[in-house]
């Protein structure tokens, strides 16, 4: 069945690249001519606006980024939460060798977690490890006042926030407790806001910058990951509200958009999908057993499993992209760090009418 649902998928956008091609050969110069036509315009210049087109198509699509400047980095300190592993724990290395002083807030550093312990190792005054659990206030307030008292000059404020910390989980919505979708909301989108609330006074001192990790699946829902696409799309709509509040501060708000990293992050592991998988089915309810089936939940169970070791391996495309919102003079409000599959993807189905794109990506 998947198979057969992954051939289908190929078939389409393999059928739809070839339409594009199509009408864009075709019917974009008659488009052209009958909007020229209306307007007044003579149709020679049509031909123009075809070229222009294509260059906008190129600048804007086609084209690396362009250069926009970068700012001296030069007594710039940057708050980082999660850095226990994966994204968190790299961009805290990656960071402190460019040059910024980095305070990286660790969950388990009161525990001697091996993340904490490697970063302490650094033993370099540009390098902070504080504790700090995204979810207790008191945590939050303790390592905001740590950072005040560290920052080499606390009247600078501080120049970066990375909301980085976060979980994941999977379920399909009846096999899913409350406290699941709870748990993934207070860590992914209310440990981001209670943490951003206490920092903005020291980023707005610095006209400085708040990063916020998103995911993919804060543009587009996926089976099985309602708990998690829903804190991410509530981290986008906190992200977009807030940039349009801070415009007059002068700080930016950029958020991070990860394609499938799984395997770079280790964010799942085949044992935790398999524990989470028994708690589940024991438990849910006996007519959501009975109509689901074990057969049904069991396959559900081992797409999981394979997915562990999907995705891309190497984090360089996030830590460039989160490194470019800390460092350009302009930075995007989107960086999209993904393969070309999840690229399409992200687009077909955010732009899509949702029944077209359900019955490309889901039927």
């Amino acid at each position: 069945m998947a198979l057969h649902t992954a051939s289908r998928s190929t078939i389409l956008m393999v059928l739809i690249s070839i339409g594009l091609t199509v009408a864009l050969g075709f019917g974009l110069p008659e488009i052209l001519k009958l909007i020229f036509r209306l307007l007044g315009f003579p149709i020679d210049n049509a031909s123009h606006a075809i070229v222009l087109v294509y260059f906008v198509f190129v600048m804007f699509v086609a084209m690396p980024s362009i250069p926009r400047g970068t700012l001296p980095l030069e007594g710039k300190a940057v708050l980082i939460t999660g850095c226990d592993k994966g994204f968190g724990f790299a961009l805290a290395k990656h960071l402190h060798k460019l040059g910024f002083q980095v305070f990286a807030g660790c969950l388990l550093k009161d525990k001697n977690g091996e993340g904490a312990q490697e970063l302490e190792n650094v033993q370099c005054d540009r390098m902070k490890v504080l504790q700090m659990n995204v979810c207790s206030d008191e945590e939050v307030a303790n390592a905001v006042e740590f950072v005040n008292k560290h920052l080499e000059d606390p009247e600078k404020g501080l120049w970066g926030l990375v909301n980085n910390a976060g979980i994941a989980t999977f379920g399909e919505v009846e096999f899913t407790s409350l406290d699941t979708y709870k748990e993934t909301a207070d860590v992914n989108l209310w440990g981001t806001i209670r943490v951003t609330k206490a920092v903005l006074p020291l980023i707005r001192r610095s006209k400085g910058r708040v990063v916020c990790m998103a995911s993919m699946l804060g543009r587009m829902g996926s089976p099985s990951r309602s708990s998690y696409c829903i804190s991410k799309y509530g981290v986008e709509a906190f992200s977009d509200c807030l940039r349009q509040e801070m415009y007059k501060w002068g700080v930016k708000v950029i958020t991070i958009e990860p394609g499938n990293f799984i395997a770079a992050t280790g964010i799942f592991t085949k044992e935790g999908v398999e524990r989470r998988g028994e708690e589940m089915w024991e438990q849910a309810s006996e007519i959501v057993r009975a109509d689901y089936g074990r057969v049904h939940f069991s396959h559900q169970v081992a797409r999981m499993k394979a997915f562990v070791s999907s995705g891309v391996k190497d984090m360089t495309a996030v830590l460039n992209g989160i490194t470019d919102a800390l460092c350009s003079k302009y930075p995007y409000t989107r960086y999209n760090p993904t393969d070309t599959y999840y690229w399409i993807k992200m687009q077909l189905m955010s732009h899509l009418p949702a029944g077209i794109a359900d019955w490309i990506y889901i039927h």
